[in-house]
Formats: structure tokens, sequence, C-alpha cells
């Protein structure tokens, strides 16, 4: 694996699904070791975004480093979670490595624009959340053919559960005296 071409692939992959393209499955290795792959770049970049965060706030320990690192895996989580719901209502049987390995690198980009807007102020964070959407509904119809209505709902369902995890997450640590 070499990090620079599948970064290079995967910024490919991702034009071509957002101009509609249907070449963009070329640009992503759409299999169990592509996923993997997937996922090693979102731990490094969420590890990178941990670095940075701990410049201004101090080093975590162990179980911080940890905990940190789960809540910045929370939008692969809510991702899941939202297509296999999706799947599961519209009754198909449809592979989901077509929607989860270029998924996962778009929440790369999202992980680290999210925090880049988080350091410019609270509420221009609602930006990335509504271009992550747009991204998600743009997959959606590109990697599975859902109608407009599905592919809204798809997209929308696993920005609103993004947004419910962490705020239960924070709810559930800032009742239990807990910084994360």
């Amino acid at each position: 694996m070499k990090l620079w071409g599948v970064l290079s692939d995967a910024t490919k992959g991702w034009l071509l699904v957002m101009r509609g393209k249907p070449e963009w499955q070329e640009h992503f290795s759409l299999s169990a070791p592509g996923l993997v792959t997937a996922f090693l770049v979102f731990a490094l970049a969420a590890f990178i975004a941990l670095i940075f965060a701990s410049m201004s706030i101090g080093v975590p320990s162990l179980p911080g480093f940890i905990a940190a690192m789960f809540v910045l895996a929370l939008p692969i989580l809510a991702f899941w979670l939202s297509l296999l719901t999706t799947r599961s209502m519209l009754k198909t049987n449809q592979p989901i490595l077509p929607l989860m390995v270029p998924g996962i690198y778009a929440l790369t980009a999202f992980l680290l624009i999210e925090g880049l807007l988080a350091m410019l102020g609270g509420p221009i964070v609602v930006l990335s959340w509504i271009a992550l959407g747009f991204v998600l509904f743009r997959l959606a119809r590109a990697a599975t053919g859902w109608n407009v209505g599905v592919a809204s709902c798809f997209a929308v369902f696993t920005v609103l559960l993004l947004v419910a995890l962490r705020l239960a997450l924070y709810m559930l640590s800032s009742s239990a005296g807990i910084t994360i």
C-alpha cells in the first residue's frame, strides 16, 4: 500500500462520483483489502488529528487516547449503521463494499475538514455536515442506483445519526463527570 497512490486514486474516484461518471469504481479497491486500506487511512487521519489537538490541550493518557480515537471513529459507525438500516428497510442484498470503501474515504476528508472548521468557530461546523450529506447522497446514487428519495433519506439519516451519536456520548460523559 502506497499512501500517496491510494489517496490520489480515492480523490480521482470521488471527483468522478461527484460528476456522476460510472468509471469511479475503477479508482477504488472494492474488496476486503480495499476496506482495510480505507480503515487504515482513516485511522492515520484520526491519529494526526489527535496529535494536532494534543498540541493545544496536552497529550492524553492511554485511556484518553483510546476514547478520543473511538469518538473520532463515530462517523464510520454512523455510516455503517445507516447503511445496514437502509438495506434492511429496502429488503435488498446489495453488497456494501461499493458504498463502504469510498464512504470511508469521504469520512476521512470530513474528519479533517470538520476539525479545521471547528477551530474557526462552532456553528460553522454545520457546513461540513451539509457537505457530508450531499457527498453521501451522490455516493448512494452512484453506487446503488437508489432513487433520489432513498438516497436523500440515507444521507440525511447518516448525518443525523452521526450528530446524535456524538451528542449522546457528550451527554453521557458530562453527566458522569468525564471529559472527552
